[in-house]
């Protein structure tokens, strides 16, 4: 971990906060329980526990793995509806298929990312190809929830493809990390990503001992998630590691820093960091569907039990989850 790395990160752009920039206090640091999703699959739910006004767009995130699947064990879900938001899959190690009732969906590898947009609703199944639940093989990945305003909850269905090799790379003054903007914008340079709600997504390699204080704007949130290893956050550096996520205050840059020890298993400290504008709207969310009332959700069940957010296509519809 991770696939998509560099040689020489000096001979990236590379990115400071300004010496002005007003550092942002850490106020949390949670821990994600662990559990399982869809057929099986071990993840841990990184948002657990944070109240909603600090995650505001977000509303949930799950880091699926690491994990090295013995062959036939390799899980993903079952066709399952969406409404209302947008999923976000990066597979940082492995592969995924997936497919959806209006006929869009794909393959993602080591480093892509797939934007869903569920929008008015469909019907989705994520699983891996049979190649690999043949052979078994590593598997690492996060999916993130991101609610849509009032104004777009019920837009046509969406998808962005977002291959690794696109993704905006960016290093540190000193090289000692590498930055990959998936989505929004980091001092000027812009992720492929094109989101609804203004966000902001980077996935951070930190070398141990290397620290990062990037600008961050000032009408965002700002989140950061352990994906492997140990450090630190903030200016006060406060202890992070693996599986846990920190809720930063209000300011204009963030820090993150890495232990210089790490683990033989973990060289470095990944980190996914998040900030975006809140929408700061009222939120009824149950299961797989994200509304603004009540009644919305409630009108979403109905629509999924008549088969209004599609069918399962026939070539799946014989074998129970597609594999």
């Amino acid at each position: 971990m991770p696939a998509v790395t560099v040689e020489n990160p000096l001979a990236l752009p590379r990115v400071a906060a300004p010496a002005d920039a007003v550092a942002r206090p850490v106020l949390t640091v949670t821990t994600a329980p662990s559990g399982y999703e869809g057929e099986g699959f071990p993840v841990r739910r990184a948002f657990a526990g944070i109240n909603y006004r600090h995650l505001d767009p977000f509303i949930m995130m799950d880091q699926m793995g690491e994990v090295e699947y013995a062959p036939g064990e390799p899980k993903g879900t079952p066709w399952h509806p969406h409404r209302g938001f947008e999923t976000v899959t990066y597979i940082i190690d492995g592969i995924f298929d997936h497919q959806d009732s209006n006929g869009g969906g794909g393959t993602i590898t080591n480093g892509d990312t797939q934007w869903m947009t569920a929008g008015s609703g469909l019907l989705h199944i994520e699983a891996p190809p049979e190649s690999l639940v043949m052979s078994g093989g590593l598997f690492h990945g996060l999916q993130l929830w991101v609610n849509l305003p009032a104004k777009d909850k019920m837009m046509a269905p969406r998808y962005q493809d977002i291959r690794g090799g696109n993704v905006q790379l960016l290093t540190t003054p000193d090289g000692g990390a590498l930055l990959r903007v998936i989505a929004g914008e980091l001092d000027g340079h812009d992720g492929p990503g094109i989101t609804h709600t203004p966000i902001t997504m980077i996935h951070a390699t930190l070398a141990p001992g290397a620290e990062v204080t990037l600008p961050w704007r000032e009408d965002f949130n700002g989140l950061a998630y352990v994906l492997a290893g140990k450090g630190a956050v903030g200016a006060e550096r406060r202890p992070i590691q693996l599986g846990q996520t920190a809720v930063f205050g209000t300011g204009s840059s963030l820090t993150v820093r890495a232990d210089e020890k790490q683990d033989s298993h973990t060289p470095d400290l990944e980190v996914v960091l998040l900030g975006g504008q809140p929408i700061r709207e009222p939120m009824a969310h149950y299961g797989p569907f994200v509304m603004n009332t009540r009644d919305e959700l409630q009108q979403a069940f109905d629509d999924f039990q008549k088969g209004r957010l599609g069918t399962i296509p026939a070539v799946h519809g014989m074998t129970e989850g597609g594999l």
